[in-house]
């Protein structure tokens, strides 16, 4: 498709925007961006992308529509209960852009097939609900040199970062492995407000038209951090792992590694208010944290919120460094403990898991984050603390 098949000039506003233009219009005409997940951030990519014209979507999902999707997936209607998602979402994106090309996949992406899969494809948005889908997709793009827009959210937090081989850091540079099975919870248990995916996804659509077109600052080398409660937007430079297994100078992953499947609904957890104890290599709860405290362990506590959070609610004896400010406080002000045990607290355990990430790929050995942040502090171990 070209702009002499638009007769009633659908995209003039955009085509007016010096950047995108007709040369742009015309990338958009004749890009394929594949979908994966056709879920809470799927849908409003997948409906942003054909409103701006992008000429060809392949979306890939082997889920049908059920009633508790609809809140956070507005591609679908209660009419489509039961019915395959990536039939219904074809539909109504047919009626979006009569023009739009629409490549359905109604089966799972896997290490087996995302080679074959996403090879037809400019771009990947992945949107997908689960770990092993993730490497799938991450490792599949890196070996096939593929764009790969990825999104997460849980509860009122998401991250959106683009990941593009050769020039920054993989999804495996910040999480080499997953997380054990059963590590993470569903959506059902942790929760999410409809409205956060339709945000993230907008942005991982915005992501991929920027990078089709060829126009303004890319998110590669870096995370965005989005706290819809707080309506705040972070941001944490992301550097390339010269010893990442797929990326790195060495690899030794040469196809999409496999992994037990480890549901998380809608890629959104990374904590949970569930009352489990347990301490783990990476991860502690409140509850334990507090026990050790009384015990007289010597402990570092390392506060990642930002400081009209810390000035709501915090833990005694902390130290505060803001995420965003982490890279470049963490050798004046972090170094001298290196050999002490760091844990790494925020309001929910999203930002204390990317700093605790980020502090162990400096070399610190003894880091762990506070599983479910202050909220789990306080709903656990101190209902004193104002919640937020």
């Amino acid at each position: 498709m070209t702009l002499s098949d638009d007769p009633v000039g659908r995209w003039s506003r955009q085509v007016r925007l010096p950047q995108i233009g007709v040369e742009g219009q015309e990338k958009l005409a004749v890009a394929r961006v594949a979908i994966v997940g056709v879920g809470g951030l799927g849908c409003p990519a997948a409906t942003y992308l054909a409103a701006a014209g992008v000429g060809t979507l392949g979306l890939i999902d082997s889920d049908a529509v059920d009633l508790t999707n609809i809140h956070r997936q507005p591609l679908f209607t209660e009419a489509d209960e039961g019915r395959k998602k990536v039939a219904a979402a074809a539909i109504r994106l047919r009626e979006l852009s009569s023009r739009l090309n629409v490549e359905t996949h109604a089966l799972r992406l896997t290490a087996a097939n995302a080679i074959e899969l996403l090879a037809p494809y400019d771009i990947v948005i992945d949107g997908s609900d689960n770990f092993a889908t993730r490497y799938a997709v991450n490792d599949a793009c890196v070996l096939l040199g593929k764009p790969n827009v990825h999104g997460s959210v849980l509860r009122f937090e998401g991250r959106v970062s683009l990941f593009v081989p050769g020039r920054g850091p993989c999804y495996r540079c910040l999480y080499p492995e997953p997380p054990p099975s059963g590590f993470v919870p569903t959506c059902a248990e942790a929760g999410i407000l409809g409205v956060l995916p339709g945000v993230i996804g907008s942005i991982q659509a915005t992501e991929a038209i920027k990078w089709i077109c060829g126009i303004g600052d890319s998110l590669v080398g870096r995370l965005l951090i989005f706290d819809l409660l707080a309506m705040q937007v972070q941001e944490i430079k992301l550097a390339r792992n010269t010893a990442c297994a797929l990326c790195g100078e060495n690899p030794t992953i040469t196809e999409p590694m496999s992994y037990p499947d480890t549901c998380e609904d809608e890629g959104e957890g990374e904590d949970a208010l569930n009352g489990e104890d347990y301490d783990r290599h990476d991860r502690i709860t409140p509850r334990i944290v507090r026990r050790r405290l009384d015990a007289g362990d010597h402990l570092i506590i390392l506060d990642v919120r930002e400081p009209i959070e810390y000035k709501i609610s915090r833990l005694p004896d902390t130290i505060l460094i803001p995420l965003g400010e982490l890279t470049t406080r963490w050798e004046v002000e972090l170094a001298p403990c290196r050999d002490e045990e760091i844990l790494v607290l925020c309001h929910y355990g999203i930002r204390s898991g990317i700093a605790a990430d980020f502090l162990r790929g400096q070399g610190f050995e003894r880091v762990k984050n506070i599983d479910g942040g202050i909220e789990r502090w306080a709903v656990e171990v101190d209902p004193t603390i104002p919640r937020y």
